[in-house]
């Protein structure tokens, strides 16, 4: 049986439809945190953004306080980047990220020469016994490795731990309102619980597909850069759609969405429905994409027109963005 061919119209739409782009919805925060399998929080503030452009009546405070309650933390996980993921999405995700995170410490230009002859299971042990007393900053953690290992980098230490070490930063880095400098414990220490024994990568496929697809294998490489999906989509496929893009690329998904003309919506810098597709097209017209001071395409409308916002929240706590875009008051 021939596939359906999807234009790239009906997979912009899809995809913004599973990325709660097409309209407002009205959803518990925790619950679109889940959704979309974390969000992209390299830039501190940025899930702020995401989520007033997804959900009706979004106020800073909401997130805030999952951050404070320790419901949603910031950790390196997709791509070896910081998302903001539920905390059973830390527990659950992690573990399967450590291959990506193996490669890019193995990898590392400065770092990478100061540790391939050294055994890094005492480092790790101690920074564990350092991080269960309080929080640290990089330049604590950095002084503690370099006193109690002399003679080795302290900065090559403390990366090994960051790529190692299941690290999450604790608040307020990241509350709304607040800054402060970065500070890490262990995601055992913050939440009281261990990691997943036996994280499923199978169901992060299927999830990815429900946030982000119709997509291809190398769509969901882009996404998290785990490698070895092949295999797991094809042991999945009995229970998926499939579709070809107008290039011929077979694409994979869970039954049933809907589409239509979507409204204006600001997407952060690094906003994932840009960067985890291999053709950024999907989400937006070429000629909307505007290059950031990051490097990265950002402040692009899902349409066709452009959109450039700024976020601003009121003295009564009321959030408003101004732009050509939108604006929502209190």
């Amino acid at each position: 049986m021939t596939a359906e061919t999807l234009s790239r119209r009906a997979l912009n739409r899809a995809t913004l439809a599973r990325q709660l782009l097409l309209r407002r919805a009205d959803l518990p925060v925790l619950d679109t945190v889940e959704h979309l399998v974390g969000l992209q929080a390299q830039v501190p503030l940025d899930p702020y953004t995401a989520l007033w452009s997804r959900l009706d009546g979004f106020r800073p405070g909401a997130l805030a306080d999952l951050l404070v309650e320790r419901r949603v933390v910031r950790t390196v996980v997709m791509r070896g980047t910081i998302h903001l993921v539920t905390a059973d999405d830390c527990l659950l995700l992690r573990p399967l990220v450590q291959p990506v995170l193996d490669a890019e410490l193995a990898r590392h230009r400065d770092y990478a020469p100061h540790l391939r002859e050294l055994d890094l299971e005492p480092v790790l042990e101690f920074a564990r016994t350092v991080f269960a007393e309080r929080p640290r900053t990089g330049p604590e953690l950095r002084a503690a490795l370099g006193e109690r290992f002399s003679g080795h980098d302290g900065a090559a230490l403390a990366y090994a731990c960051r790529c190692l070490l299941p690290l999450v930063q604790v608040p307020p880095r990241g509350v709304w309102g607040r800054t402060a400098a970065v500070a890490t414990t262990t995601a055992e220490s913050w939440l009281g619980r261990p990691l997943a024994e036996r994280p499923s990568l199978d169901e992060v496929v299927l999830r990815y597909l429900a946030a982000f697809g119709p997509a291809a294998v190398a769509d969901i490489g882009t996404w998290s850069r785990v490698t070895g999906l092949r295999e797991v989509v094809e042991r999945l496929r009995p229970g998926l759609r499939t579709f070809r893009d107008e290039r011929g690329r077979e694409l994979f998904d869970s039954p049933t969405r809907r589409g239509r003309t979507p409204p204006h919506r600001h997407r952060h810098a690094f906003s994932r429905s840009t960067t985890t597709c291999c053709s950024r097209t999907r989400t937006g017209a070429a000629s909307s994409r505007q290059r950031s001071a990051h490097g990265s395409a950002a402040s692009r409308a899902v349409s066709r027109a452009p959109c450039s916002t700024t976020a601003s929240v009121g003295a009564s706590g009321g959030w408003s963005a101004t732009g050509t875009a939108a604006r929502r008051h209190s």
